[in-house]
């Protein structure tokens, strides 16, 4: 299959929209660029572009889709008890359009193969304008993971989802990179006890510190789910996000004993400072996430794109320095561990 990378006219959306609408009414998987991470798109209602899917990432079927929705779409996807309305519309109106996923109650529409056998759905409103438009203008919900293969580094620019899934798809559209640099944060609810909690499945730009002005926050997102359990949403697997090249995080750099022989590439937080490791050995490569400045922002944006850089440069390991669980900080240590090979 030839996959066409189509560059986006930043003054006319139009032709971009139309030909990925074209592809999806025609039951077909597209790349496309969303504020997080570019995605696998496809029609959530169609089974058979969703099955596409999980065929293209090789992805487990127990592992659900998040869904992206408008607003006014959200009554057609899930049934939000009465119980939760307030809550649930509180949020929402606050973090919505954004890269927030929420985990509500499925309605019939919604097939088992979109949540993995769950009763639930995991639904996003997203904020990049030419996703909204697609959703728009195909009429339907899409359903859309991190359009790479199952487990493998997300992709923040089209040319990271050729590398993976040129082939294999007959479209990426390209929109430059991704703002955000992770994935959105996912949280569910619970309402069992006497106050509503809301547990964080998954860290993400919207940070626990800004749900805590709705309810109390516990922190699931290291939770491992057991063979008889089933995934509550995506990116919950023990491992993933992970480079080829076997990755490790490191604490302290006492605990790194190189090798005589081997190749050993490091992954930086700001690169000079005094907890850097930069000037500890004579690594082979050295990325830095946000040189100098320490700016979690910039270092969420610059993860997957650095991870990919040092996945190419053949080494025997990537050694990652941690950095400063706050705020987008907490994210991008999930996203570390996960795919470190001693979590």
């Amino acid at each position: 299959m030839e996959t066409i990378i189509h560059s986006v006219d930043f003054e006319d959306y139009d032709d971009a929209v139309d030909l990925a609408v074209t592809y999806m009414k025609h039951s077909e998987v597209v790349g496309l660029p969303t504020e997080t991470v570019y995605g696998l798109a496809a029609n959530a209602y169609d089974p058979v572009a969703v099955a596409k899917i999980f065929s293209v990432k090789g992805r487990p079927d127990n592992n659900p889709l998040i869904v992206h929705i408008t607003k006014n779409q959200l009554k057609h996807v899930a049934v939000i008890p009465e119980e939760q309305l307030e809550l649930v519309n509180a949020i929402i109106e606050t973090h919505c359009p954004g890269p927030l996923t929420l985990v509500l109650p499925k309605s019939d529409q919604i097939s088992d193969i979109v949540s993995g056998g769950l009763d639930t759905v995991a639904v996003r409103v997203p904020a990049h304008s030419i996703f909204r438009k697609v959703i728009k203008q195909l009429g339907a919900p899409i359903a859309a993971p991190s359009a790479n293969k199952f487990q493998s580094i997300s992709p923040t620019s089209a040319q990271a989802v050729f590398e993976e899934l040129g082939g294999e798809i007959p479209l990426i559209i390209d929109d430059g990179a991704c703002n955000n640099g992770v994935e959105s944060t996912i949280i569910s609810f619970d309402f069992s006890g006497e106050k509503p909690i809301i547990n964080m499945l998954r860290p993400g730009p919207v940070s626990i510190k800004e749900l805590q002005a709705f309810a109390p926050v516990r922190k699931t997102y290291l939770k491992i789910a057991k063979e008889e359990q089933k995934v509550q949403a995506p990116g919950q697997f023990k491992v993933h996000y992970s480079p080829k090249t076997p990755l490790r995080l490191i604490h302290k750099f006492e605990d790194f004993e190189p090798i005589e022989g081997k190749r050993y590439g490091l992954l930086s937080y700001k690169g000079d400072d005094k907890k850097s490791y930069t000037d500890l050995y004579d690594w082979d490569k050295v990325e830095i996430l946000s040189p100098s400045r320490g700016k979690l922002s910039e270092a969420s944006v610059r993860l997957y794109f650095l991870l990919r850089k040092l996945d190419a440069a053949g080494l025997d390991e990537i050694i990652a320095e941690p950095i400063s669980e706050t705020d987008i900080g907490v994210a991008i240590m999930d996203r570390l561990r996960k795919a470190s090979v001693n979590h």
